[in-house]
């Protein structure tokens, strides 16, 4: 199961005790996935859905909530014929004048007031109700990449307006929530990690949420050893080339001049180069009586290095 069906698996299995919370829950999963249908006998409240966790946590809700009488069927697929579709249907009409009253799709005298966001503000007043109404809206139309290989959260809306209602709950939160247009469709999204942690603890998702960390410390473990790698190699490099640099140098000094020609010091800082090439100069300085320090070492090479440079631009002329 990838980990965006495992969050799924989690949320379904999680049921709030306050009625409000769970028509919020119900509210966000009709937005979604729910259609009300017209027939001659009455209206028909359905689901539909490929998710098993979806259709299970709204079966249940639904029994939990309103004690309707819901059904569910197993259809399949025309389109693609390994897929199963869900169909969860409410359709004694008292019991769906009920729930289209409680979640403000219609009012007391039958009339539609729902209008073209997502959900009635009234539903979504409480912060908790925000939580179960984004964790339906999740259950629905979410998903989540494998923290593995990156950070991605998000939750697929049919027009801006919906969209921009989403955008305005998760960031009640203090998140960051951006939205992007994708063919027909607006999607709401997360990309950072320590934001998608903290969306799994708003969404209750707290299994989840622990494996997700795992996974960041582990990640983060790795960078940092990689940056740590990565620098240590440059430095050996780059101490390697100035080594094989210096030496060239006090070769080509040797074949011009000869090392007698220098300056006790500087002779003295030649023949141990050619000695250790590999050696560090705090290691170089160690070998020097009395001991000289990194920049002293360092000093005494750059001097040499002009000195080569100006053997060969008097060669040039």
């Amino acid at each position: 199961m990838s980990f965006s069906g495992e969050v799924k698996e989690e949320l379904s299995r999680q049921f709030h005790k306050s009625r409000h919370c769970q028509i919020a829950e119900i509210a966000a999963i009709l937005s979604f996935t729910g259609k009300l249908e017209e027939y001659k006998e009455g209206k028909q409240l359905s689901v539909y859905t490929e998710n098993i966790s979806l259709a299970r946590k709204y079966f249940i809700l639904m029994r939990k909530t309103f004690h309707a009488s819901v059904s569910i069927a197993v259809r399949q697929n025309v389109y693609l014929h390994k897929s199963r579709i869900f169909v969860i249907s409410l359709k004694e009409p008292e019991e769906v004048r009920r729930v289209l009253q409680a979640v403000k799709w219609e009012n007391e005298q039958g009339e539609n007031i729902r209008g073209s966001g997502l959900a009635n503000g009234l539903l979504v007043q409480n912060s908790c109700c925000r939580r179960a109404f984004i964790r339906g809206a999740f259950l629905s139309a979410g998903s989540m990449s494998d923290p593995e290989k990156s950070y991605h959260f998000e939750i697929v809306c049919t027009g801006e307006e919906r969209a921009r209602q989403l955008q305005e709950l998760i960031n009640a939160f203090e998140m960051d929530a951006k939205i992007v247009k994708r063919k027909k469709n607006h999607v709401v999204y997360l990309k950072e990690g320590a934001q998608i942690v903290d969306m799994l603890n708003i969404m209750e998702a707290h299994v989840a949420l622990l494996n997700l960390e795992n996974v960041r410390i582990l990640k983060e473990m790795r960078n940092s050893v990689n940056r740590q790698v990565n620098c240590e190699t440059a430095n050996i490099n780059k101490t390697v080339s100035a080594a094989v640099k210096q030496v060239e140098d006090i070769n080509y000094i040797k074949s011009q001049r000869g090392l007698e020609s220098l300056p006790d010091n500087l002779r003295e800082i030649a023949l141990l180069r050619l000695q250790y090439p590999q050696a560090a100069l705090k290691e170089l300085g160690m070998f020097l009586d009395p001991p000289v320090g990194k920049s002293g070492v360092n000093h005494r090479l750059r001097r040499l290095c002009m000195m080569a440079d100006e053997l060969r631009e008097a060669k040039k002329r």
